[in-house]
C-alpha cells in the first residue's frame, strides 16, 4: 500500500526556523524568509520556501491590490466586527490554526478563543490541515459551551468552504472573517498562538506527539485559570462561567 511520503529533516528543520521567525515577522513574505535563512546559512531558493510556507499554512501580513475582480471564494463573509462593541461571553469566538514544530516532525493546533474572556474554550491537535478538524472542534465547543453570537476567521479555504458554513449557518451563528492582508482582524487568536509558542511550545520541543498533546493540555488549563492578562486588566479569564454552565446542563 501506498505510504504517504514525509518531509525530510531538513526540510523539517527550515520549517521550524521559519515559523519562530513569522511568530515574530508576520509579515515576512518568501524573499524575506529566504534572506533570513541565507544569513544563517541554510541555502534555499524561493520556490522551496514558498512550498514549505503554504505546507505550514503561513502567508505574509501586507495591504494587498483591491481590484474590481477580487477573485475571492464564494463563501467569503464580510468582516462584522468593526467598531463593535464586544461586552460578553458568547458574544464572539475567534478560530484559527497554527503549525507545530516538533523536533523531528510537526503537528497543528487548531483553537476557538473566547474574545471577550480570552477564554479558549475549545482545541486540537492533528497532523493534516484537514477542514473536517474545524468542523468537529466547533461542534465541541457548542456542545460544551453554547453557541455564539458571531464567529470570526480568516479566509483559509477550511473557512470558505461549503462543509464550514452550512454548519454555522445550521445553528443560527452569524459568520465574519477577516479582511485580506489585515493581521489585526483577528488579534485575539494571534496574541495566543504568539503566547504559547514562546512560553512552552519553543521552550520544551519534543519527539513524542502523545507528550506534546499532553504538554499543550496542561497549558492551555494554566492559560484559562492562573495565568494573568494584561487585556483583563492583570485578571484571570472568567472561566466559573463556563463551569457554571456545565453545572447547569
Amino acid at each position: 500500500y501506498y505510504r504517504k511520503k514525509t518531509e525530510a529533516q531538513g526540510n523539517i528543520d527550515v520549517m521550524n526556523k521559519m515559523d519562530e521567525y513569522y511568530s515574530e515577522h508576520p509579515t515576512a513574505g518568501v524573499r524575506t524568509m529566504r534572506s533570513m535563512l541565507l544569513m544563517q546559512g541554510i541555502a534555499v531558493n524561493e520556490k522551496r520556501v514558498r512550498r514549505l510556507m503554504r505546507k505550514m499554512g503561513i502567508q505574509a501580513i501586507y495591504p494587498q491590490k483591491k481590484l474590481t475582480k477580487q477573485g475571492q471564494a464564494k463563501y467569503v463573509h464580510p468582516y462584522l466586527l468593526k467598531g463593535k462593541k464586544i461586552d460578553s461571553p458568547d458574544q464572539v469566538w475567534s478560530t484559527d490554526i497554527t503549525y507545530v514544530p516538533m523536533r523531528h516532525g510537526y503537528m497543528y493546533l487548531y483553537a476557538v478563543i473566547d474574545v471577550h474572556s480570552r477564554y479558549i474554550v475549545g482545541w486540537r491537535f492533528s497532523n493534516t490541515l484537514d477542514k473536517s478538524n474545524c468542523i468537529e472542534l466547533m461542534e465541541e465547543c457548542i456542545a460544551k459551551h453554547g453557541t455564539p453570537e458571531i464567529v470570526n476567521t480568516d479566509q483559509g479555504s477550511q473557512y470558505t468552504s461549503a462543509d464550514w458554513i452550512n454548519t454555522l449557518e445550521g445553528k443560527g451563528i452569524s459568520i465574519s472573517m477577516d479582511g485580506r492582508g489585515r493581521c489585526k482582524d483577528n488579534i485575539w487568536i494571534e496574541r495566543f498562538w504568539r503566547t504559547i509558542k514562546q512560553e512552552y511550545i519553543y521552550r520544551y520541543p519534543t519527539d513524542v506527539v502523545s507528550d506534546l498533546r499532553a504538554g499543550i493540555g496542561r497549558y492551555m488549563e494554566f492559560y484559562n485559570e492562573l495565568r494573568p492578562h494584561q487585556s483583563l486588566g492583570n485578571a484571570t479569564p472568567p472561566s466559573k462561567i463556563y463551569r457554571i454552565k456545565d453545572k447547569a446542563a
